[in-house]
């Protein structure tokens, strides 16, 4: 299969190729090619939710997430989920459940995300990355649901996920 790659950028690249499609016509399709990347959910011990209010340069906007990252080459999935776990909010989980997978734009990217859910959270040591400014916050499930009802939450990662640990029971 012929790879035309447009570009690269970090971990991230724009390629081309040949794709062939269910109806059996072939097509030229350009995509980025992501590594992938983790979403957690912390819950402390009295139900809350830790998030991290992170200023984004693309948006130009503070943003109420749940903590993630992408995926370092050949990393672990896992081992990448208690290393942004850490990195972003400094804390450490004892337990840990994988919440399944989302596809955030699967139109133009091939990436996926790994969904956890934290918990028996305790203090660690952790480092931002160079080009993040984080707040850690703790809310409430009825504060974060108003939040989301008021559009003050509005990352797709982070209302992905709030609704799948809904639905399985962890919130």
């Amino acid at each position: 299969m012929n790879i035309i790659k447009h570009y690269q950028w970090k971990c991230f690249s724009i390629e081309e190729q040949q794709h062939l499609l269910p109806d059996g016509r072939e097509i030229a399709n350009t995509s980025i090619k992501h590594p992938g990347a983790v979403v957690i959910v912390p819950i402390d011990h009295n139900g809350d939710l830790v998030l991290v209010h992170q200023y984004r340069p693309a948006v130009s906007q503070w943003l109420y997430e749940f903590p993630a990252g992408t995926l370092e080459a050949k990393e672990d999935i896992f081992i990448c989920a208690q290393r942004e776990l850490a990195e972003e909010t400094k804390l450490a989980a004892s337990q840990w459940q994988p919440l399944g997978q989302l596809l955030p734009v699967p139109s133009f990217c091939d990436e996926i995300q790994y969904l956890y859910v934290a918990q028996g959270l305790s203090a660690t040591d952790g480092e931002l990355d160079d080009d993040e400014i984080i707040n850690v916050v703790t809310l409430s499930v009825s504060e974060v649901e108003q939040k989301i009802a008021d559009n003050h939450i509005q990352d797709n990662k982070t209302l992905a996920a709030f609704l799948k640990a809904r639905i399985s029971g962890f919130i």
